[in-house]
């Protein structure tokens, strides 16, 4: 390759390692343990340790998904020159760093996905209607889904005739079920998921298999919080909600890397010279994630934690679960999702079922779904009209 080539790729991978840090100082840092730092069952510096790991290897084990989604998914016909993958990171990370500073949660999603959308229809590449309905379709049920089932649980934990050592055990199988079959790539030779695993050792086929499979995973799971939440009612939910936060982190780096190394994938490729392999690429944004969560995400989390709502356990933990179940249906389908929206989706869900607004502010929500809305749109102008001047 030749000096101005090398130059241009060294650029856009500083602009994704940059896009990685405000991922994890903002939306893959701040929200997976917000709701439990509002529960008071953690601390805001110690949340933001814990979110840094466990969104690295969520990263490394399981971002290959949405890396591809963003990369190669969003418009055909076209690949990214360096120069325009420059364009599309800074834009993205850009308007983060406003939602930062400003203490309101900016899409990384929607700013990144309109980002590369506007700048590859610059590049005279061709619109994909089957992505963009997928990830519409996932935009707009997420605050409906996820509100809805966190205002069931939030509906169903406090209830007298439904004790706690019942109801958190059948959300722990569930849980449970969900984590045994979640693909990692470490398991791809052995079927990609623990479930699929599992099941070469048992003597049935097919779903039957993979469902006793997955029973051996979830059932020990549920028993075990089962027998916490009997002996000490406050500290096994108190268990129960950090291990929750822990399964949102790490889906968290799962699908934020890919926001910001996706678009670096097809350069990769292309150029055989570069020999770099797609794990070390998610490696790279991993790291970039954990060292944002742990600088910069204090700031967010306390913004989510404190400012949406009040929580306590039963609230974080009706918010927790559904914030989970979306994020690896977001994974699986290879959906660049806002882990923004997911969780205050929850909290207002979850707060709405204690009665009134669930200490939501009316005003805070509606600048923020503003933000989310006008994010998009201003990533998208901002790519085409940039890419464009670039090109003439």
């Amino acid at each position: 390759m030749d000096p101005t080539t090398i130059a241009l790729f060294s650029v856009a991978a500083l602009a994704s390692l940059f896009m990685a840090w405000v991922i994890g100082a903002g939306s893959s840092g701040a929200t997976p343990f917000a709701p439990a730092v509002g529960a008071n069952a953690i601390s805001t510096m110690r949340a933001a340790f814990v979110v840094g790991i466990l969104g690295f290897a969520g990263a490394v084990t399981q971002g290959g998904s949405v890396s591809d989604a963003v990369g190669r998914g969003l418009v055909q016909g076209v690949t990214l020159p360096p120069s325009a993958v420059i364009v599309v990171l800074l834009i993205g990370a850009g308007l983060m760093a406003i939602g930062i500073v400003t203490g309101y949660p900016i899409a990384t999603a929607f700013t990144v996905t309109g980002a590369v959308i506007g700048v590859g229809f610059a590049l005279g590449g061709h619109p994909v209607p089957s992505k963009y309905a997928e990830i519409g379709a996932l935009w707009v049920l997420t605050p409906f889904v996820g509100g809805g089932i966190a205002y069931g649980i939030a509906s169903i934990l406090p209830r007298a005739d439904v004790p706690e050592r019942v109801s958190v055990p059948i959300l722990a199988v569930i849980v449970g079920a969900v984590v045994a079959n979640l693909e990692f790539a470490f398991l791809a030779s052995a079927g990609g998921t623990l479930a699929a695993a599992g099941s070469r050792f048992i003597p049935l086929e097919g779903l039957v298999g993979s469902g006793v499979a997955t029973a051996f995973v979830a059932i020990p799971v549920g028993l075990l919080v089962r027998w916490d939440v009997s002996r000490d009612q406050a500290g096994g939910l108190r268990r129960f909600l950090l291990a929750l936060g822990g399964l949102v982190a790490f889906s968290a780096g799962a699908s934020q890397v890919g926001l910001a190394v996706g678009p670096l994938l097809p350069l990769v490729e292309q150029e055989a010279a570069m020999a770099v392999s797609t794990t070390a690429i998610l490696t790279g944004g991993g790291l970039g994630i954990l060292v944002g969560s742990w600088t910069g995400a204090p700031r967010m989390i306390k913004s989510i934690s404190q400012e949406y709502a009040s929580l306590g356990p039963r609230r974080s933990i009706s918010t927790l679960v559904p914030s989970f179940l979306i994020a690896q249906t977001a994974v699986v389908l290879g959906v660049p999702v806002s882990f923004n929206e997911i969780i205050v989706s929850a909290i207002i869900g979850s707060g709405l079922a204690v009665g009134g607004t669930g200490g939501v502010s009316p005003r805070k929500l509606g600048v923020t779904v503003l933000a989310w809305i006008g994010s998009f749109g201003l990533a998208f102008g901002l790519g085409y009209g940039v890419e464009t001047a670039i090109g003439m």
